[in-house]
């Protein structure tokens, strides 16, 4: 039977190199991103390099709406063995204010997006433990590991969505599902960040940001689910 990857926050940078990179290893795919005039473009991406592949639209941030996609991908799929969830910023361009100034509507507005992450692992995790075999990827950001002030809010978020992945991979060890998360630090070629810091490097007074390959990144994420020997993979461009 074909295994089945989610990717929950499809975008051109890393989700769809994560799309790729398992596709390749026989994985039929489904991608979950709030942006559906992107999907055809995807699928036909996919559909060029022999990979099958379905596409719900959601937005992380609807929690209806991410669950009834992934009800789904079930429905149409059947079991779903592994999980990515990396969602992108609602706005690339936006900039967090210092953790100095940051007040707990801040706090609460990050949180937001590691809540999502929490309702996608409940709604698959039950299926996994019933079968003895899973996995969950996350993908997070260097603030949790490498003090970074200018980051704000999202180095809260950050924190706790690492933190979360990997208390996880400790309590499932020995149930037969795996949790790893990547850990990464720099601007994510080809994704909309990236593409949005190219397109603005004059206003933004030519400053410069380590780039990472999201391939990758990809390999890393393939890495952990194949090898399952660590928790985590960190990347870091940054300092």
């Amino acid at each position: 039977m074909t295994a089945t990857t989610v990717v929950i926050g499809a975008g051109p940078g890393l989700g769809m190199s994560i799309a790729h990179r398992f596709g390749r290893e026989g994985h039929a795919i489904a991608l979950v991103s709030r942006n559906a005039s992107r999907h055809s473009g995807y699928l036909a991406s996919l559909a060029s390099a022999g990979i099958e592949a379905t596409s719900d639209p959601a937005d992380v941030r609807d929690r209806d709406g991410l669950l009834r996609a992934l009800d789904a991908i079930t429905a149409r799929h059947g079991a779903i063995d592994v999980l990515y969830y990396g969602p992108g910023a609602a706005d690339p361009a936006a900039r967090p204010a210092p953790i100095t100034e940051t007040d707990v509507p801040a706090a609460q507005e990050a949180m937001g997006w590691v809540y999502p992450a929490i309702d996608a692992v409940r709604a698959v995790l039950p299926g996994m433990l019933e079968r003895g075999n899973g996995a969950l990827l996350f993908a997070g950001g260097l603030s949790s590991v490498v003090p970074l002030p200018m980051i704000g809010n999202l180095a809260i978020s950050s924190a706790a969505l690492r933190n979360y992945a990997i208390t996880l991979n400790a309590a499932l060890a020995d149930q037969g599902v795996y949790a790893g998360t990547l850990t990464i630090g720099g601007l994510i070629e080809r994704g909309d960040i990236h593409r949005m810091f190219l397109a603005e490097s004059e206003r933004l007074g030519g400053m410069t940001v380590g780039t990472l390959d999201p391939d990758d990144l990809a390999d890393a994420a393939w890495n952990l689910y194949k090898n399952r020997d660590s928790a985590e993979a960190i990347f870091n461009v940054l300092t």
